[in-house]
């Protein structure tokens, strides 16, 4: 009886069992990034890394002419305008916390959407932001250029 009693276990558990390990091999393919998902983050983090730096000349090279910022408010800034505001710090930028972050990709173009705790001053409120990034980036000339970018809080 208590054999029966083991086999009934066994063959009511070992798919519960089987299911979890599948899950954890689709968490950790789902956390391997093709070499073009690899830039796009790059790009999103030298991005970041840059507006730290207060370093608007190099954050050029990454946004396109048409750049545009929509902030948690709902404004829109140009890329002249952001990086503007930068420079006087209006915007400063003093560190961050990456939470996750995500790709999608069509052909040469993609979605990122990155979590961060963002420690920034704001028209002159500082606070660590709960920030959300979705970016649209295109391809071009083997390089991946930024074409705008919303936040939100998470």
């Amino acid at each position: 009886m208590k054999k029966m009693k083991n086999i009934l276990i066994a063959i009511l558990f070992l798919p519960l069992w089987a299911c979890s390990q599948t899950t954890e091999r689709t968490k950790t393919m789902n956390n391997t990034f093709t070499p073009d998902e690899q830039e796009v983050i790059a790009t999103a983090r030298r991005l970041t890394d840059l507006m730290i730096a207060r370093n608007s000349k190099e954050i050029n090279t990454l946004l396109a002419d048409d750049f545009t910022l929509t902030h948690i408010t709902g404004r829109v800034q140009s890329k002249a305008e952001w990086l503007k505001e930068i420079e006087q710090e209006t915007m400063k930028y003093y560190g961050y916390e990456e939470v996750s972050v995500s790709v999608k990709m069509d052909g040469n173009r993609a979605v990122l959407t990155g979590r961060n705790r963002l420690d920034a001053r704001i028209w002159g409120s500082r606070n660590t932001w709960n920030l959300q990034q979705v970016m649209t980036l295109e391809k071009r000339n083997g390089k991946w250029v930024i074409l705008n970018s919303v936040a939100s809080t998470f």
